[in-house]
């Protein structure tokens, strides 16, 4: 045998079965790493990770967002990764805006709070405005309330006896031309109490429309038939468990866990939630 083997050296004297990019390490979904989705071939940044659905947000140069599991399926810099939890880090750095985009004012205490008030329909929109404005409305001292639906909102109005001391905002669901909650707002807005209430609304069905459905990694909220119930029929056709009340709350979970500013909602819903704040704070 000579020096040099003709044959080459002996395959297993050598882990044959390693992958030629390296075995798949344990790696923390960190927000600002790049990663590469093999499936589907997706390469963007990680922009959000939801430790109750257990899965990661990708957005790419564009804007475009995809959401995924976590675990095995990554490259980070061309290596194969299984994305992990983030490590939970120490405080963050206090930020110079709030997630309105209004001037941070750190330190300051909550205004006592005013006699005006804002009324909005349900317990998601309340959640939604609380992420967004929350900030805002505690240093105008705003108590924002929900009704658990418009219908009654005449009698709410009746109750609470808005004056000019005492204004009313009111965030409608589906305020369009012709609809249901369209007539009761003319209805309001012409009886003797309706100089002192700004009933103001967005066009989506349901307030989860308002958040932009690429924040969540899909290109536009699916068309529900009208005989099924709307958030149960989204959660059907995107894939999510519907089955009771519980993944319903799951799925509003998530949505809200991919608003992390205004700039994740619709101007549809901007615009107005501003406007109501405004009314009720201006003397």
């Amino acid at each position: 045998m000579t020096s040099r083997d003709r044959y080459g050296s002996d395959v297993l004297n050598s882990d044959w079965r390693k992958p030629k990019n390296g075995r798949a390490v344990e790696t923390p979904a960190e927000l600002g790493t790049v990663l590469e989705e093999v499936v589907e071939d997706f390469v963007g940044e990680v922009v959000l990770v939801d430790r109750d659905l257990d899965t990661v947000t990708l957005e790419d140069r564009r804007g475009k967002r995809r959401t995924f599991p976590l675990g095995p399926g990554f490259l980070l810099e061309g290596r194969p990764v299984i994305l992990t939890r983030p490590v939970r880090a120490g405080a963050p750095a206090k930020a110079t805006r709030t997630a309105s985009g209004s001037v941070a004012v750190h330190g300051a205490k909550a205004r006592v709070a005013r006699a005006s008030r804002i009324f909005v329909e349900g317990r998601h929109d309340a959640e939604l405005v609380e992420k967004v404005w929350g900030d805002d409305l505690r240093i105008e001292g705003v108590v924002v309330e929900f009704l658990g639906g418009v219908d009654d909102l005449a009698d709410h109005l009746k109750d609470f006896r808005p004056g000019p001391d005492r204004k009313v905002g009111v965030l409608v669901d589906h305020l369009v031309k012709g609809s249901k909650e369209s007539r009761i707002a003319s209805n309001i807005v012409r009886s003797p109490i309706g100089k002192h209430v700004l009933i103001v609304g967005h066009p989506f069905i349901d307030i989860w429309q308002a958040v932009k459905p690429q924040r969540l990694g899909f290109e536009r909220w699916p068309d529900v038939p009208r005989s099924i119930d709307w958030k149960t029929g989204t959660c059907q056709q995107l894939g999510w468990p519907h089955r009771d009340q519980a993944d319903i709350a799951r799925a509003w979970k998530h949505i809200l866990g991919g608003v992390r500013s205004f700039q994740d909602l619709d101007p549809a819903l901007l615009g107005r939630v501003e406007e109501l704040i405004d009314f009720v704070t201006t003397d």
